[in-house]
């Protein structure tokens, strides 16, 4: 879960395509608190860590998110606003989101 409060902003640094998926490159200050697996909102958009190198880290968007999202119509150096998921016990400003499209 997420509250819609924007943590930082990291930039799009590499675009990969690997069939209908895409795998993008993310640059930001926060990426040496990752762990692969974690839930990352991007411009809103839950996206998985599947990969992490220094200060870069990597998420995958499927064909469905890509349809359903801007994140198809990307370029290299795009500003994402960022939001890592809710902790347990942490204080909720703002408001509770999923950050799953379920429909346009």
């Amino acid at each position: 879960m997420f509250t819609g409060i924007i943590e930082a902003q990291g930039n799009l640094v590499a675009i990969r395509r690997e069939g209908t998926n895409v795998h993008l490159d993310v640059h930001a200050a926060f990426t040496h608190e990752l762990q692969v697996d974690q839930s990352v909102a991007h411009d809103g958009v839950c996206l998985t860590v599947v990969a992490i190198e220094e200060d870069v880290y990597t998420v995958t968007a499927i064909e469905e998110t890509l349809e359903k999202t801007h994140l198809g119509s990307l370029t290299e150096g795009h500003r994402f606003n960022l939001e890592r998921c809710a902790m347990v016990g942490d204080r909720i400003d703002g408001h509770v989101v999923q950050g799953h499209v379920d429909t346009t």
